[in-house]
């Protein structure tokens, strides 16, 4: 769609004054001959800068913006060798996750063991890898080692410590995909 020269430049003084693309189709005084759509999409497009909009950037859908980067080696769940056991014939195989609490400042970790299928809650001192690390270690230590066999979350940056839990635990730890919680069902239909 191509606007004329005046609709234009109203478009992009009503911009930097801050205006959003809503307001500006919805005055009655200054009409402007596309819909809001289609101004996005011009946005999208280039052919007004971007930048300039009030809200730019894509916003998560309860507000808050994750801060804490991405986790930089997983151990990816289809790295389990092809033999590896049945979850529902021997014991000691968790799914996890955490629960963000409101305000994003706590969790509680949850685990689900895939056999008798147990719910454990475990609430660590904050909701940082390292607190999570801290949380996990005092627990599995009540345990002799190969309790548990093997633990599968999913890619939160919580679990970025999962080196040392796995070392110090001699449990096989791997991650889901992003995007499919199907990877660990019981742990997804628990929380």
């Amino acid at each position: 769609i191509q606007l004329p020269a005046h609709e234009v430049d109203y478009i992009k003084e009503k911009v930097t004054l801050g205006w959003t693309p809503d307001v500006i189709i919805g005055r009655k005084e200054r009409p402007v001959s596309c819909g809001m759509r289609t101004l996005y999409r011009l946005f999208s497009k280039g052919i007004f800068d971007i930048d300039t909009l009030p809200m730019k950037g894509k916003r998560k859908p309860n507000g808050h913006q994750e801060k804490r980067g991405k986790q930089q080696y997983q151990r990816s769940i289809h790295d389990r060798p092809d033999n590896y056991p049945d979850f529902n014939s021997e014991f000691g195989h968790l799914e996890g996750d955490t629960i963000v609490g409101i305000h994003h400042k706590s969790a509680v970790i949850t685990l689900v063991e895939r056999l008798s299928k147990v719910i454990i809650t475990i609430k660590p001192n904050g909701r940082k890898a390292l607190d999570i690390e801290t949380a996990l270690n005092q627990w599995f230590s009540r345990f002799p080692k190969n309790f548990f066999k093997s633990i599968t979350f999913d890619c939160g940056k919580e679990f970025s410590n999962w080196k040392a839990i796995s070392n110090q635990h001699d449990i096989d730890i791997y991650f889901a995909d992003p995007g499919t919680p199907s990877q660990r069902p019981l742990n997804e239909n628990s929380n």
